[in-house]
């Protein structure tokens, strides 16, 4: 380690707890105690869910823009979305804004009867604001309705075998007998849309949105048969009627079956997370000429490997040959798996059981201490290799 060393810290949120922005000063903070000249890049991170237009915006110096939308139960609320850019600017929309599960009350939870109207609606807006590309992050969704909802706010008609318009959500969709696309807003294919998806799963089937998702948004098993019947339905009559046969696409079963819809309608492309998020913070860039990179996110386990940020920032900073080691408020079941993708060594910051409440009042401090042990150890690193050349020379 350099004399001042120039670290970068680029973790994700900790949810429910911090913000990235706020772990990584939180970490700055404990590493700055233990060494005090050391430098530092913030850059705050996310992989597509919660949080990514905070980082996005942060790091583009971008502004927020508010809107009315409908919830997933079709009730009237203000959401906001991210622009960057100048007169042909990008929108940063999380679709969690409009159809997130943490807008309903536990009771309220029930796939069949919520719908991605509310996304449809900030897309919407965003083409009206002259836009020229999309990204999307798809996480945290209330729905299980293939993105029908959104492409009916597009102008998009789903009818029954009577010609009637279907109701709202994912239930309806077993009725479904014709898509009439001629309402489609013209706006939504003259933009490039790109949507985060960090997971594989199709749209149908036991791996499929409903079965692996479903139950997580209030689905009971009579209703996870009944809403991959109607996302199977949806399938169908898409290929049948339109050409258009997307369902098997890994991907397309994210969000409830948003990621199909957003290819099915929009014409959207599905990439990681992270990786979009990477490109807009200009990940790699910043990482050159570091000695170290810290990152981190509320909980490393096996899943981590799988597309979640400190994956993501390990891969960037090893393609420029920068070290990296993550830190975590807890770590759970295959956590040793980090290793694997470029992650030298991880730390946890908690190390007793703590009540909820207890975790969200005190993660910085506790971020905070956990900083400072790594930079004691950093220090102590620095100090060895400095003996073992000075006993080098003196042979």
């Amino acid at each position: 380690m350099k004399p001042t060393p120039l670290i970068a810290i680029a973790p994700d949120s900790f949810k429910g707890t911090l913000s990235a922005a706020e772990a990584a000063e939180a970490i700055a903070a404990g590493v700055r105690r233990a060494m005090p000249r050391a430098r530092f890049r913030l850059i705050p991170m996310a992989d597509g869910g919660e949080g990514t237009v905070d980082a996005v915006i942060a790091a583009t110096h971008g502004r927020w823009h508010r809107c009315a939308v409908h919830d997933p139960l079709g009730r009237m609320i203000t959401a906001r979305y991210g622009l960057v850019g100048g007169r042909t600017p990008r929108a940063v929309i999380e679709m969690a804004a409009a159809s997130g599960l943490p807008l309903l009350q536990p009771r309220e939870r029930n796939p069949l009867v919520t719908g991605t109207e509310g996304t449809g609606d900030l897309l919407r807006d965003a083409l009206g604001r002259g836009v020229r590309q999309i990204w999307m992050g798809i996480g945290g969704s209330a729905t299980n309705d293939g993105g029908a909802g959104m492409a009916r706010a597009l102008g998009v008609r789903f009818l029954d075998r009577c010609g009637r318009e279907l109701p709202r959500g994912g239930g309806a969709l077993a009725a479904l007998d014709r898509i009439v696309l001629d309402g489609l807003d013209p706006r939504v294919r003259q933009v490039s849309i790109e949507v985060a998806c960090d997971v594989t799963n199709p749209l149908c089937g036991p791996n499929g949105a409903s079965s692996i998702y479903g139950p997580q948004k209030g689905a009971t098993p009579a209703m996870v048969r009944r809403l991959d019947a109607g996302l199977k339905r949806l399938a169908m009559v898409m290929k049948g009627q339109l050409g258009v046969a997307v369902a098997g696409v890994p991907g397309a079963g994210a969000a409830g079956g948003l990621g199909f819809g957003m290819m099915a309608f929009c014409g959207a492309r599905l990439r990681r997370g992270v990786e979009m998020v990477a490109d807009a913070v200009r990940l790699e860039a910043q990482c050159r000429g570091c000695d170290l990179v810290i990152t981190g996110e509320g909980r490393i386990d096996g899943q981590t490997v799988n597309g979640k940020t400190p994956m993501g920032v390990a891969r960037v900073a090893g393609r420029v040959g920068v070290p990296v080691i993550a830190i975590c408020g807890c770590t759970g079941e295959g956590w040793q798996n980090a290793h694997q993708v470029g992650i030298a060594a991880v730390f946890s910051s908690t190390t007793c059981h703590l009540t909820e409440k207890e975790v969200a009042s005190g993660a910085a401090e506790r971020l905070t201490c956990c900083g400072e042990e790594v930079g004691r150890l950093l220090r102590l690193d620095g100090w060895v290799t400095m003996r073992t050349r000075r006993a080098q020379k003196s042979r």
